[in-house]
């Protein structure tokens, strides 16, 4: 039985408790003193002497009650303590001063493949394999930045945190080793929180529709997989898309801009770096995006940015699944599905050197082309609307609408910067405007509108006076139904409302 003995502290009081269990020649196995009490583990204690013990140890001067307790404290924060690092899926250690294992969970156990009992009393350097780094953590009382280590030949990122005595020295410390692959699942987690799959590819258009329907079958197959579209046509919400709808919706999710990064930097956070690779890299090395998205997706825009150099290695990752960091001699593996994104021909920049035929027919396996907004203009009003629900509640202010004539003017506008550019002109007239209906003025399109009208061929140009009478028309014909009026017409344009109803006569627009 486990006993609980309420007292009033004083000398010899645990002492005299003790006596009268020996004196019945009960054997205690385990003991706990936290005044005002003591916990006792009596095995050999029965139920039917349990009454008379408790009587005659409740005439020891000082005790005020004895009660029977399933469970002694330290042996319960023992039992919740192995729970919670048993249900760690990362490798947790405890060391002492020195450097050696005190205990570690059983994902630590797995990792240096020892069993729990083998790894205590295991050092750092008998684990790491590198000494100065052991020693290094030592010295500097456990607080060295985040490093790199091999522990069971794998590579992981070693946090410490130091563990201190009541007067302040350094006891020990708590050693966490976080796998990339685990790393890559939390950023991965924190970057795509709020990206959604399909139902995130707005637009009723069949163009869409016929989008989503070929999207949803090429995600499913294993393989990669190559976007093609202008920019701003939404090609990397696509390729999250395609990830959520494939086996490999639970893994991690990453992207990187091919044309953002120079070719050095661009290296590293593709294939990671080994410790010392260059100046001012992490002691430890660091993992790449392919090591943090083991498992998982990888989407590579604006492949065509890519360097010949750096498609040489990609090529060789996609051959094998095989890489080696920057500076290192390891051959590391990574299984990640490859998602690239052009808005070039990558057929033409074969054709003039400039990108590898080999590598674009290991990305080319699957393919998808995003439309451009222009040729889905039904996709425009319904675009315009959540993009205007969006920036309402981003701004905190009432949901606004669009006028007729705005929303005329958003169909007629050529859109060559596609969907991104119509969240951007939504956005800018929700920001600047207080009015709840958005008219013409707040989209700002009046440049934007003309362009369509400098757009003339060489060959359709048969004079001067042509040219200029065409732009002349186009020009008017777009900015009538914003403009329904000679004087509104010749205010926007800065002349005179005469010379304006002059040229809507001549070209018949204003009926």
């Amino acid at each position: 039985m486990r006993l609980q003995i309420h007292f009033v502290d004083r000398v010899g009081i645990a002492q005299e408790i003790l006596a009268v269990l020996a004196a019945r020649s009960l054997d205690v196995v385990a003991v706990e003193v936290d005044p005002p009490h003591i916990y006792l583990e009596a095995p050999g204690l029965q139920r039917s002497g349990y009454a008379q013990l408790r009587a005659e140890v409740a005439r020891v001067k000082g005790v005020r009650r004895v009660a029977e307790v399933a469970m002694l404290p330290g042996a319960r924060r023992r039992l919740y303590l192995d729970a919670v690092l048993a249900s760690l899926a990362d490798p947790v250690l405890a060391v002492d001063d020195h450097g050696t294992v005190v205990v570690g969970n059983p994902a630590a156990a797995q990792a240096s493949g020892l069993s729990e009992d083998e790894l205590a009393g295991r050092s750092l350097h008998e684990l790491t394999g590198d000494a100065q780094l052991a020693a290094a953590l030592v010295e500097q009382g456990y607080r060295l930045p985040v490093s790199e280590v091999q522990v069971g030949g794998q590579p992981y990122l070693l946090e410490t945190v130091a563990l201190h005595e009541a007067g302040g020295s350094v006891a020990g410390a708590v050693l966490t080793l976080h796998a990339p692959q685990r790393i890559g699942e939390r950023l991965s987690a924190l970057q795509n929180y709020s990206a959604g799959g399909f139902e995130a590819i707005l637009g009723p258009s069949v163009a869409i529709r016929q989008l989503k329907q070929r999207a949803v079958r090429v995600a499913q197959v294993d393989a990669p997989l190559l976007i093609r579209g202008e920019t701003g046509t939404g090609k990397e919400l696509v390729a999250h898309a395609c990830h959520a709808g494939s086996r490999r919706h639970g893994q991690p999710f990453f992207a990187l801009n091919c044309a953002a990064l120079p070719e050095s930097l661009a290296e590293s956070e593709l294939f990671g770096y080994a410790p010392g690779a260059f100046t001012g890299a992490l002691r430890g090395g660091r993992p790449g995006l392919l090591e943090l998205a083991d498992g998982g997706t990888l989407f590579l825009d604006e492949i065509g940015e890519m360097s010949p150099y750096l498609q040489a290695k990609l090529l060789r990752f996609l051959n094998d699944g095989s890489f080696r960091r920057v500076g290192g001699e390891r051959e590391l593996k990574a299984d990640v599905r490859i998602i690239s994104a052009t808005h070039r021909s990558l057929e033409d920049m074969v054709a003039a050197g400039s990108f590898r035929q080999d590598l674009l027919f290991r990305l080319d396996v699957l393919q998808l082309a995003v439309p451009p907004l222009r040729e889905r203009p039904e996709d425009v009003l319904p675009l315009a609307q959540v993009f205007i629900e969006r920036a309402c509640t981003q701004a905190g202010r009432p949901r606004a609408r669009l006028s007729r004539a705005a929303a005329q003017a958003l169909q007629a506008n050529p859109w060559r910067g596609n969907v991104r550019q119509l969240q951007n002109v939504i956005f800018r007239a929700v920001t600047m405007s207080d009015r709840s209906v958005i008219d013409v003025d707040d989209l700002e399109l009046a440049d934007a509108a003309t362009a369509p009208a400098m757009a003339l061929g060489d060959d359709s140009i048969v004079s001067l006076d042509d040219a200029v009478a065409r732009f002349e028309r186009a020009l008017l014909q777009r900015l009538w139904p914003q403009y329904p009026s000679t004087r509104k017409l010749a205010e926007r344009l800065g002349t005179s409302h005469s010379a304006i109803a002059a040229r809507l006569r001549k070209y018949d627009i204003a009926g």
